[in-house]
């Protein structure tokens, strides 16, 4: 029998059997669990049993974690560690006319504003690929608006209703990258990088936008080699690793983290909520490994269309290549549909899925109702749904007889 190392420190930890005894109890989960993939069965089951740790960087588990509302020291203190100086978070900023919301390889999201009013987000992008500096200035240049609009509204209803630009605080964009751009891996030995605009003349004008990058790849390869050496090594750690043996060694230098771990097996006491967080972040997967392939499609058909533009002057000579191109686009144009379309049934088939649970459900609510054994209080827990939804069903049985 392997050893389950997190189990010794996680006693709530259950085993295979138990956790898919449960599923198969109620058929909404049972339908769900059947929906996944067996790879993704596996992963699943994996994280419950201990077998490994549990995918921090996506948003579902994130938030529930380092919730800034929930436990904002959390995030305090990450960010502090970061920014290399102390910061409380007031309220979190909602992501509403986010250029976020743009379809990217975005996993999490999260905007705070700082005690000293400036705004910081933290995002983590699973492809360094689709975040080039453009985009982090364009984010960066997003949250300065945004702070320009609310302290100019803020002005309006105060007493002294004058504004002035020295009013606008500094703006962090922090970027986690799970799979790093090239330019970073061309640095194999850095995994945070620091950038602000500065003058070439020492002009000493502060510009309020920073940024910092985290190549979290490289972090893990130089983890591997030399250990955690620092509190921010130990809060990538923790938000990057999930072999069992890395978490042991990171509660032994770092034993509060095992509050934090302890929080994410809680989430597994409710099999609900935990296959919903799951299931999110499958899905949240599959829309980043579509988008990308499309968008990486979608470059190489633009690129090979220059070059036939370029070569028109050459069509009796490279005439066979044209056509070669040529076909080449139109098969990827093809393949784009498709992999379009197979989108589009993936989400029908979740769809029908999560209607099919619904219906076997109630299906299951009635029979329990005939056979009058439990009470609408005990089919309803029994169901996992609340007792109006029993009565109603119940209701509709006695119209019908």
């Amino acid at each position: 029998m392997i050893e389950n190392i997190l189990k010794d420190y996680f006693p709530m930890i259950r085993t295979e059997q138990e956790v898919l005894t449960e599923i198969s109890c109620k058929p909404s989960l049972d339908a769900l669990y059947k929906s996944w993939s067996s790879d993704q069965q596996k992963d699943f089951l994996d994280f419950c049993t201990g077998v490994k740790g549990c995918k921090l960087l996506y948003d579902p588990f994130f938030k529930r974690v380092m919730n800034p509302e929930i436990h904002p020291e959390r995030l305090e203190k990450f960010i502090s560690l970061l920014l290399r100086k102390n910061v409380k978070i007031l309220p979190v900023l909602p992501n509403e006319s986010r250029i976020a919301a743009e379809d990217s390889l975005l996993a999490m999201d999260i905007v705070v504003e700082l005690e000293d009013g400036s705004i910081a987000n933290v995002e983590m992008q699973k492809i360094g690929y689709a975040f080039p500096g453009q985009r982090s200035s364009c984010y960066s240049a997003d949250l300065l608006l945004r702070q320009y609009q609310r302290v100019k509204t803020d002005k309006k209803k105060s007493r002294d209703k004058s504004f002035s630009y020295r009013y606008i605080k500094d703006v962090y964009t922090i970027i986690l990258f799970e799979n790093s751009p090239i330019e970073c891996r061309n640095i194999p030995d850095r995994y945070i990088h620091y950038g602000k605009t500065k003058f070439d003349t020492g002009l000493a004008i502060h510009m309020p936008q920073e940024y910092v990058y985290v190549p979290l790849d490289i972090f893990r390869e130089i983890l591997h080699n030399r250990g955690i050496k620092s509190e921010l090594d130990a809060w990538l750690t923790f938000l990057c690793e999930d072999a069992p043996e890395m978490i042991e060694l990171l509660i032994r230098q770092y034993p509060h983290f095992r509050e934090l771990y302890n929080d994410v097996y809680k989430l597994c006491g409710n099999m609900e909520d935990i296959m919903g967080c799951f299931s999110e972040a499958l899905q949240e997967m599959d829309r980043n490994t579509v988008q990308y392939m499309i968008e990486e499609q979608q470059a190489q058909i633009e690129e090979q269309q220059v070059q036939l533009n370029e070569k028109d002057s050459k069509i009796e000579e490279q005439k066979d290549q044209i056509e070669e191109q040529k076909g080449q686009i139109e098969e990827q144009q093809v393949q784009l549909e498709e992999m379009r379309a197979e989108a589009e049934n993936a989400r029908k088939e979740k769809r029908e899925a999560a209607e099919k649970g619904a219906k076997e459900k109630t299906v299951a609510i009635e029979r329990m109702l005939k056979l009058g054994k439990l009470s609408v209080e005990e089919i309803a827990d029994c169901q996992s749904v609340s007792v109006q939804i029993v009565r109603e069903i119940e209701a509709g049985m006695q119209q019908e007889a």
